[in-house]
C-alpha cells in the first residue's frame, strides 16, 4: 500500500519456517484485484454506506450548541452498532467543531475530539462504518444550530458544487487526476464570484491555488476492504504527483467499471497556508485579503461521498441531506427528504 508502507503478511502456521516466502512477488496483482468490486462486495459497500449515512441522520438531529465533539462521536457509534450490526468504525471518527474543522485528520489521540461545539459553528464529521470489513467514509458538514449563515453558504455551496461536478462528470475513461482539478476549478470559480478571491481563474490553476491553499488534500480515494484502499499506484499506471493536493491523491489513475471510490473535496481556512499565501507575491495578487481574514478561525467545509462506477456514470452509495434546505428542513423536524431515500 502506498499510503502505509505496508505489504501482504504471509501465513502463520507450524513448521512456517521451514518454507521460503516472497512478499512482493504477487503483490500488485492482489493489489489489482481489490480495484475492482464484484456485486456482492458493492452489496457490502452499499450496506455500510446506507448505515453510515443514517447515523449522519442521526447526528445532525441529535447534536446542539454546548455539547462536545466526542459527544457526536459516540452518537453515531451507537446507531450503526445498535441499529445496523456495524461494531467497528474503519478510521478514528473526525469530529471537528468550529475551528478544528481546518485540521485535516483531526479526532487522534492528541486531539480526541473534545472541544466544546458553540453557537454559530460549522461542524465537519468525517464518520465511517465498518460493516464485516467492507467500508464505508462519509463527511457532512453543517451549522450546529442548523441555520447557515450568507458567509457559511458561500463555502458550502462552492465545495457543493465541486461535490457534485465530479460526480456528474465521472465516468469510465477519465482521469482521477483531472477529477481532482475539475473539483478545485469550481471552487476557485466560487470563491472567486463571491468576492474573497480576484482574477483570472486560469492563472490561478496554473499556481495550483486551491492546493495550496484551500485543499492541501486529494480528491478522494479507493474503498473496499481499507477504506484507503489498495491499488493506487500500481506499476504501469500514472506515478503519484508532486505538487500541493495532487502529491496527496491516493490515486492517478484511469477511472474504470466497478471501480469505487470516496469523492471528497474541501475548503480549509488554515492560519498557516493563509499566513504562506499572502505573503508570497505569486498567490496573493489573487486573494482579498480583508474577504479571507474574515473566514479565519472558521475552520473548513468538506462533503465526502463514496461511489460506484458503473458503465455510463456513478452511484452514489451515500444518502444524507446536502443541499442547505435539505439540511435546515431536517435539523428543523421536517421528514420530507426520507421520501428519497425510497
Amino acid at each position: 500500500n502506498s499510503d502505509s508502507g505496508k505489504t501482504a503478511r504471509p501465513a502463520a502456521f507450524d513448521g512456517m519456517s521451514e518454507f521460503k516466502t516472497d512478499r512482493s512477488i504477487l503483490h500488485d496483482e492482489m493489489a489489482e484485484l481489490r480495484v475492482y468490486k464484484t456485486q456482492m462486495e458493492m452489496e457490502a459497500l452499499r450496506y455500510a454506506a446506507k448505515i453510515s449515512s443514517e447515523a449522519h441522520m442521526h447526528v445532525m438531529r441529535t447534536m446542539k450548541p454546548g455539547m462536545r465533539e466526542y459527544q457526536a462521536e459516540a452518537s453515531f457509534l451507537h446507531h450503526t452498532y445498535f441499529y445496523g450490526g456495524a461494531r467497528h468504525v474503519c478510521y478514528t471518527c473526525i469530529a471537528g467543531g468550529g475551528p478544528s474543522g481546518a485540521v485535516l485528520h483531526y479526532g487522534h489521540a492528541g486531539a480526541p475530539n473534545n472541544q466544546l461545539i458553540r453557537d454559530g459553528d460549522m461542524v465537519l464529521f468525517d464518520f465511517g462504518a465498518e460493516y464485516y470489513c467492507f467500508c464505508s467514509d462519509i463527511t457532512c458538514s453543517w451549522p450546529i444550530n442548523g441555520k447557515f449563515t450568507e458567509k457559511q453558504k458561500i463555502i458550502y455551496n462552492a465545495v457543493l458544487r465541486a461535490n457534485t461536478s465530479v460526480f456528474n462528470a465521472l465516468k469510465p475513461g477519465v482521469s482521477w487526476r483531472d477529477m481532482h482539478l475539475l473539483a478545485n476549478r469550481v471552487t476557485l470559480e466560487d470563491l472567486t464570484a463571491a468576492g474573497i478571491l480576484k482574477g483570472n481563474v486560469d492563472d490561478m490553476m496554473k499556481v495550483n491555488l486551491c492546493g495550496r491553499l484551500f485543499q492541501p488534500h486529494g480528491l478522494g480515494h479507493f474503498i473496499g476492504c481499507d477504506v484507503h484502499d489498495v491499488g493506487g499506484y500500481l506499476k504501469g499506471h500514472p506515478e503519484r504527483d508532486t505538487q500541493p493536493g495532487l502529491r496527496s491523491l491516493r490515486t492517478a489513475r484511469q477511472v474504470k467499471e466497478n471501480m469505487c471510490l470516496t469523492i471528497e473535496p474541501g475548503c480549509y481556512f488554515i492560519d498557516f497556508l493563509i499566513d504562506q499565501a499572502l505573503a508570497d507575491p505569486e498567490l496573493s495578487k489573487f486573494i482579498v485579503a480583508e474577504r479571507i481574514n474574515e473566514y479565519r478561525g472558521t475552520g473548513g467545509v468538506r462533503l465526502e461521498d463514496d461511489v460506484i462506477v458503473h458503465r455510463d456514470g456513478a452511484e452514489c452509495m451515500s444518502k444524507v441531506p446536502r443541499t442547505v434546505e435539505e439540511i435546515e428542513a431536517w435539523m428543523a423536524g421536517d421528514d420530507s427528504f426520507l421520501a428519497k431515500l425510497k
